[in-house]
């Protein structure tokens, strides 16, 4: 089973960071995998997503052109991705930014209030963990316990403090997957 997921909403929100710990826990995991940034001009505020392949397969090229998923942070990522999701596929919506619905009802779609779920945890820095989290509770694309310990890993040190708050943002994000 191969997922190819578009991560998108402004910089600044961890598009690439939510990117790049499913990649690592995945290839934790023994998948294949890739993980393509694409910027806009500006570094934080502007538009920024990243193509996410996860395969048991080789991966042919890290272009994500017919995604099974897509998570999308703000408004204007949901307009330019959502028609990239294809049939059958899933679309992830941060309830907290976006106040429009899915146009198309052949997709499942899932309104996770990412930012209100992180506000309550104290920081809005976990949105994309949150979003992260309702991710893996569809999917199934990698598991928790490949996540916690990438999570771990990169907050090792003088951040291991803000690892227990990640955890809770995983945990909220994929309570709201019904």
């Amino acid at each position: 089973m191969a997922h190819e997921i578009i991560m998108a909403g402004f910089g600044g929100q961890g598009v690439m960071a939510m990117g790049k710990i499913l990649v690592e826990a995945a290839m934790e995991e023994g998948k294949n995998v890739s993980w393509l940034p694409s910027y806009g001009p500006e570094m934080r505020g502007g538009t920024a997503n990243c193509s996410v392949i996860i395969s048991d397969e080789p991966i042919g090229a890290p272009i994500v052109t017919e995604a099974t998923a897509a998570i999308v942070m703000n408004r204007p990522s949901l307009d330019k991705f959502e028609q990239d999701v294809i049939p059958g596929g899933t679309l992830f919506i941060n309830s907290s930014l976006i106040d429009k619905k899915a146009a198309r009802d052949d997709i499942k779609v899932y309104y996770v209030p990412a930012n209100d779920i992180a506000n309550e945890l104290g920081t809005d820095k976990v949105a994309n963990i949150v979003m992260l989290g309702a991710y893996l509770q569809a999917t199934g694309a990698a598991s928790f316990d490949s996540i916690m310990n990438i999570i771990t890993h990169i907050f090792a040190g003088k951040k291991a403090s803000v690892i227990p708050l990640n955890k809770e943002a995983l945990l909220r994000g994929a309570a709201c997957i019904k």
